[in-house]
């Protein structure tokens, strides 16, 4: 295992900043491969160069994470995995090009897996993107930093509670970097509007309603031969064996929204989807970054029948221990509005999206940021007062971290709590009535039924190992 403490850098990618001279040099560049040119580094020598493997290479992969990091010349993407063999061959073939383009010159240095446990033993890998469905997010997580990787992980942290606290407690055991992309929290109208909040421009926070975009039901979808291409077991992974159709796991031609995100076998739906971003940057706002609410209730609607079983409209609450209801439904803007004792603001992405097939693509987003006195967004944070980490991107941001062993923006224990809010809120929508729940100790108070839902059964090839 490697040297964890904040004061070394990491394995080999980093060597040669503690050590000195042409041995140092030979010592960190043994292992990359001769096919390498140093061009695609530029000023960047080999030896400081963070190697990175991407998990999973659909669609957030190919058009946000992978670019996300391939930007920077002293990150290189070594390998891909996926447990489709044609994915994995597409995202070496769209790596090896970029490379390629970039330096003018034949590049092929991708190695492809189908497998992440026989990636996760390559040791020339410094760290990993986990870009696979929400089911598969903790347990890669989970063995990656146990492995001595970084890591850089999708929202959700986890299909349930349970997971994200074992992924949470994994990371902060091993010390390693844990970047989750919540990468709102690198947008300057978020950063600015949770400060000013923080800072008492509207006041006291009395409110805050969360706005999130729906989810269609769909139709019964028939039993299909699985592809040759696609190990399902390892796809299905912790879940339980159910029989592929195709709109339940991804597209075999494109890389178009998959089906999965609308399966509760793999996640709970957009609560959880986009509410893993606005429920982050409301905490980040409110100052609960490293607990919850204390009290959860609402309604939801769930399909009768089909396929995609994921809640359709809702509506829930959530009180938190310093007086602050929030609200969170998709009946209302997409966005997030804090309402205080002098005034509102409002924040969303606007026209921004991280994907064309992102739902709000399809929609006229609302306004980025907004006030009750327009005077607000102008409003100058004073030296003295709070200032919130600023990230201008969050990928650069992660591999900062790497580099400096200090916190990412997006931490695996405060994705967690954002996280287990979100599942709170599920909870709500499934059992319908008041829930009251321990942020200390993460448990529903005396309600058996409610705590069942912390953890869902794994199947053992796939579990967490404690």
């Amino acid at each position: 295992m490697a040297d964890n403490s904040s004061t070394k850098l990491n394995r080999r990618g980093f060597m040669s900043l503690a050590l000195q001279g042409a041995a140092a040099s030979t010592l960190v560049a043994k292992g990359f491969p001769s096919i390498v040119p140093a061009s695609v580094l530029g000023k960047n020598a080999p030896s400081n160069r963070i190697n990175i493997a991407a998990i999973g290479t659909g669609r957030i992969s190919r058009g946000h994470d992978m670019p996300g990091v391939w930007k920077y010349d002293n990150a290189q993407i070594m390998a891909v995995c996926d447990v489709d063999s044609l994915r994995a061959d597409a995202a070496k073939q769209l790596v090896n090009k970029y490379y390629s383009d970039k330096t003018g010159k034949a590049f092929d240095g991708v190695k492809v897996y189908t497998d992440y446990r026989e990636l996760l033993l390559n040791k020339d890998i410094d760290a990993v993107l986990v870009s696979t469905p929400d089911h598969w997010h903790a347990p890669i997580v989970v063995n990656a930093v146990r492995a001595g990787k970084d890591v850089y992980m999708q929202k959700p942290a986890s299909l349930t509670i349970a997971e994200g606290r074992m992924m949470a407690d994994a990371v902060r055991k091993t010390k390693r970097i844990v970047q989750v992309g919540s990468q709102q929290r690198s947008s300057w109208q978020f950063r600015y509007a949770a400060e000013l909040v923080r800072n008492g421009r509207i006041g006291e926070l009395k409110r805050v309603y969360v706005g999130l975009p729906g989810d269609p039901s769909g139709n019964d979808e028939p039993q299909m031969p699985i592809p040759t291409n696609l190990n399902y077991d390892m796809w299905l992974g912790t879940t339980p064996e159910v029989y592929y159709t195709e709109k339940r796991v991804h597209p075999q031609s494109g890389f178009d929204r998959p089906g999965w995100l609308r399966c509760e076998q793999f996640g709970a739906g957009m609560i959880t989807g986009w509410g893993s971003h606005h429920i982050d940057c409301a905490h980040w706002a409110m100052n609960t970054e490293h607990t919850g609410p204390v009290e959860i209730w609402g309604k939801a609607d769930f399909p009768k029948s089909g396929l995609w079983d994921v809640h359709g409209i809702f509506r829930t609450e959530a009180l938190y221990a310093n007086g602050v209801q929030m609200t969170v439904s998709n009946e209302i803007p997409n966005g997030i509005r804090f309402e205080g004792t002098e005034g509102w603001i409002f924040v969303s992405r606007g026209d921004a999206a991280v994907t064309s097939s992102d739902p709000t693509a399809k929609q006229q987003a609302a306004k980025a940021l907004d006030a009750s006195n327009p005077a607000l967004l102008t409003s100058v944070i004073a030296p003295t007062e709070i200032h919130l980490t600023e990230s201008k991107d969050h990928h650069g941001n992660w591999l900062e971290s790497i580099i400096s062993r200090k916190d990412p923006i997006a931490p695996a224990e405060i994705g967690h709590r954002s996280c287990s809010a979100c599942l709170l809120h599920h909870a709500a929508m499934k059992l319908n009535r008041k829930l009251y729940w321990n942020p200390a100790k993460e448990q529903f108070i005396n309600d058996p039924e409610a705590n069942k839902l912390l953890a869902r059964p794994q199947r053992a090839a796939y579990a967490i190992k404690a």
